[in-house]
């Protein structure tokens, strides 16, 4: 019987975490100043700012959900795995049926 082999845990390393910081402060700076910068009312300068709010927080959301699930269906499968295991390991099929 082959083993299935355990999922390999990546661990980001800390460059990692500051080039994903750093590119969403430059893609906010960015929004910020072409919003800024428009030529239109402020009206319509603060319901843009507003919708990339809104539009940012959907994705942090977005992102922690699929996250959530994902590691969700991980466990699931490691104790469908487990259980699958222990029946095949208690099965004996040259036991004579009672």
């Amino acid at each position: 019987m082959s083993e299935t082999p355990a999922p390999v845990k990546q661990q980001s390393t800390t460059a990692y975490y500051g080039q994903a910081i750093a590119s969403f402060a430059v893609a906010i700076a960015a929004v910020a100043i072409g919003v800024y910068s428009l030529d239109v009312s402020g009206w319509i300068r603060a319901f843009l700012a507003i919708s990339v709010l809104y539009l940012t927080t959907s994705a942090f959301t977005l992102a922690k959900v699929i996250r959530d699930r994902q590691e969700a269906d991980q466990l699931v499968s490691r104790v469908d795995q487990a259980r699958l295991e222990k029946i095949l390991a208690e099965h004996d099929p040259f036991k004579p049926v009672a």
